[in-house]
């Protein structure tokens, strides 16, 4: 019997829009026969040490990327959550340069609607950092809108993201 691939979702999330998303990826995957953890990036395992057959990274685009301390500091001043204030996926990604092994590797950010047509985006930053780190990003990354900084996310967004985590597994060999 072959083994079920795995698949990590690191996550990182102020108003709780890309937690849920994560989750739904995650799902989507777990439908198509992937064993799934899914972390909030402050608990996710060093980019070293990663052993899957596939990682999902998602994050929310701040000023047209990543996150930094200074606009994390006005998430929470917006109203997010301030327990997850110690860094986020920039860090994270940054900490493992030239550490990891070559993970296939797919990003997703969330994104206010009314930037939906503007510059930047967490997930291709976050792709670029994997890259640097030895992962195997995905040239292909996904945006995921919600209605303002700090959400809802627009109506079919959560299903969507299901459906776009079912077309990320590679089939596995013998499968289908």
């Amino acid at each position: 019997m072959t083994a079920r691939p795995r698949a990590l979702v690191v996550h990182e999330s102020w108003f709780g829009n890309t937690a849920r998303l994560a989750a739904a990826v995650a799902d989507g995957l777990r439908s198509d026969g992937y064993v799934v953890e899914v972390c909030h990036v402050d608990r996710a395992p060093t980019v070293a040490t990663i052993d899957v057959d596939l990682l999902v990274v998602g994050a929310p685009t701040h000023a047209f990327s990543l996150s930094r301390p200074s606009t994390r500091v006005e998430a929470v001043r917006q109203g997010g959550d301030a327990s997850g204030s110690g860094g986020g996926v920039r860090e994270w990604l940054e900490a493992g340069r030239g550490s990891a092994r070559a993970v296939p590797t797919v990003c997703f950010d969330t994104r206010a609607d009314r930037a939906r047509h503007l510059p930047g985006s967490a997930a291709r930053k976050a792709a670029r950092l994997a890259r640097d780190a030895g992962l195997e990003p995905s040239r292909v990354t996904e945006s995921f809108y919600v209605a303002d900084v700090a959400g809802p996310l627009l109506p079919g967004e959560l299903s969507r993201a299901a459906r776009w985590g079912r077309r990320l597994a590679p089939q596995p060999t013998g499968s289908r």
